[in-house]
Parts: C-alpha cells; structure tokens; sequence
C-alpha cells in the first residue's frame, strides 16, 4: 500500500503532463493534413487500444514513462523519418506523411507539444487564482539571521521591502523568487525604514535546504518574514487578472529554470539538483497523501509545474527531443535542403545517448537522496 500511494499519484501526474503534450502535436498534426498512425500514453506493450475512423490507433503501453504521436512515414514515435518506406508509397499515401509536409507545417507541429504543456499550466494556475485566489504576505522584514548576507547589506527588522533592482517588490514570496534565482549577483534593494527609504546592496548567498525532493540549493539572504496578521491579505481575482498572473507565474518558472541552467554551465549550481522518475514519484505521493488536509491545490501545482518542465526540456536544441528537431528544421528552411539522412542518423543516435544519460543520471540522484533519507545519512 506504501508503494501505490506513489506510483498512483506518479502515473497520474505524469499521464496527465504526457497526454497534454502529445495532444499538440495531435492537434496540429491534424490540422495540417498529416496522417496519424498511434497515438500513444506509455511505451511497451499494449495494455488497451482501439483504432479511430481515422485510422489512427489509441493505445494505453505498459511502461508509464511517456508517450508519443506516430505520424504516417516515421519510423518510430520521435518524428524519425523512415525514407524507404515514404518512397515506396504511392503519391495520394505520400501527401498526408509527415515527412512530406512543408518545414513550416512540420516546424508547427513539432513546437505544438512544448506549447500544449505552457498552456496547460496557464490554465491551471488561472483556475487556482479564479477560484481560490491567493494569500499575499507583506514583504516586512521580521528578524535578520546573524552573519548573514543581509545583515552585511544592514537589514534591520521592521524594514518593508519595496522593490529589487527597480522591480517592484509586493509580497514576501515574490522577493523569496528573486533572491532564490540570484545567488551571487548584487541586488539592490529599496526599503522603508519608519519614515524614510534606504538603497541596500545585498548579495544572496547559496544556501541548502530541505524540499519535498530532499535538499537543494538556493540563493538566500537570511530574512525572516513578518508573523504579524496584519502583514497577510487575502486577494481575490477576476478571469482576466487571474489569466494575467497566471502567465506571470508560469514566466516566473521559466526564468527560474533558465537561471539554473545558465548556472550549471558557469558552475554556480550542482547537477545534484536534478530529479528523475523516482524523485517525481516521491512528491506525486506526498501530495497525494496531504489532498485530506489541504486538498487537490499542491497536486495541480506540481501538474503545472512538471508541465512547465517537460516544455522546456523539450525545447532543448537536443537531437531526438521537439528542440531538436525545430533546429533541424530551421538548418533546413536556411539552406533550402535537409541535412543528409546519414547526418541526421548520427545525430539521433547522439540525441539518444545523451537523454538516455541525463535519465540515468537524475535517477541515480533520484536514489541517493531517498538512501539518505531513509538512512539518515548527512542529517547533523
């Protein structure tokens, strides 16, 4: 029972995120003329299947860690081409493969998944705000932890943040965003301090903490947020304000994410960080078990927010992920040819390698941080 309680919410989630983007490329794959041979949520062998008036065949695989569209002409799920099989087709058969279709149409319908995930978790977080609206707490500075970064950029409590390099500063949980993506870049900060407002320059220094995915790395200046109920407002908001802050929200996790990557490319940040499978599972679970608490609102979060996540790798000029292919497309659309087939060949199986080993990795980080907490180990 221990175990359901996570591979349930898991393939949930992930079904959930997988189904949304495959039905971009779905959508769009129809609307452009192309013949759709499968439309699948998992790998493996078929647990469950029917073909529609289409032709295309919707099927349920064993192995929940994905899905694909297979377009007429492919050799496989990743949009491969399969060239002997499109020039064996007669000319009608050979119009509605994917292979085919103009770079532009091809570029559209490759771009549609990543785009289905963004919109997924726009429409997510507009509901959340629609219906639930959200609880602000004012950017007031409770205490200052000593030696910290902002208490050598001379915080004081009391101080009201107002803005963070002339950006303006409404909630406490907004300037925590800032900080968090701004480990060792100098922020200039407005507060007001009784009657008067002083320019600080404080520098967020990196920081362990522990999250639902075990411990990470952030940037933190060492504030405390102000317990006083006066400081914590409640904020309700319309369809367009909540469409609005919705599109915020999921910006502001693009920019997290991308702060991250620039980060462990210059070094700043640990590749430790990153989570597999496992890790999913793991929070997918702890959601789950909180719904009777405090409802379904962390398990949709985590929805939009893994969705978000599967956009963006995607996007990733890696060859085998949509990324891949749109820079293939556009090589294409410059020089008015594809690149060989023997060159894009070399370069699948190079895709293939390095997702593989990003996947192989992030579980093994994945196992560590659950041996350490099932075992203790590094815990003072």
């Amino acid at each position: 029972m221990s175990i359901l309680t996570y591979i349930v919410p898991f393939i949930f989630v992930l079904t959930v995120v997988v189904f949304f983007h495959e039905l971009g490329h779905f959508l769009v794959g129809r609307w452009c003329g192309v013949k759709i041979d499968a439309f699948s949520i998992g790998f493996g062998p078929e647990l469950w299947g029917r073909d529609d008036r289409r032709g295309t065949r919707w099927r349920i695989a064993a192995i929940p860690l994905g899905g694909y569209v297979k377009f007429h002409g492919d050799a496989n799920g990743a949009s491969v081409p399969d060239p002997a099989r499109i020039a064996a087709m007669p000319v009608e058969e050979r119009k509605v493969a994917f292979a085919a279709q103009p770079v532009w149409k091809r570029m559209a319908i490759v771009i549609a998944g990543p785009l289905a995930n963004f919109v997924l978790a726009i429409t997510i977080f507009t509901v959340l705000f629609a219906t639930l609206g959200r609880n602000v707490l004012t950017p007031r500075i409770a205490s200052v932890a000593p030696s910290s970064a902002a208490e050598q950029a001379g915080f004081r409590p009391g101080d009201l943040v107002l803005s963070i390099d002339g950006q303006p500063i409404d909630s406490f949980s907004r300037m925590q965003e800032i900080v968090a993506s701004s480990t060792g870049k100098p922020l200039t900060v407005l507060v007001r301090r009784a009657d008067k407002e002083e320019t600080l320059t404080a520098t967020p220094q990196l920081r362990e903490i522990e999250t639902a995915l075990g411990k990470t790395k952030i940037g933190m200046l060492g504030l405390q947020a102000s317990n006083d109920p006066a400081d914590l407002r409640e904020e309700r908001f319309g369809l367009g304000r909540s469409v609005l802050l919705a599109v915020g929200e999921t910006w502001m996790i693009v920019e997290r994410t991308g702060a991250y990557l620039g980060g462990l490319v210059a070094g700043r940040e640990g590749a430790d960080q990153l989570s597999g499978p496992i890790g999913i599972a793991q929070v997918s679970g702890q959601m789950a078990k909180a719904i009777d608490k405090v409802g379904l609102t962390p398990l949709f979060n985590l929805i939009a927010i893994l969705s978000i996540s599967i956009g963006l790798l995607n996007l990733m000029p890696v060859p085998l992920l949509d990324g891949g292919h749109l820079m293939f497309y556009a090589i294409e659309a410059a020089r008015g040819r594809a690149l060989a087939e023997r060159t894009q060949e070399y370069a699948f199986r190079l895709g293939l390698a390095m997702v593989t080993t990003l996947m192989v990795f992030s579980t093994y980080n994945d196992v560590v941080r659950l041996l350490r907490k099932l075992t203790g180990a590094g815990e003072d």
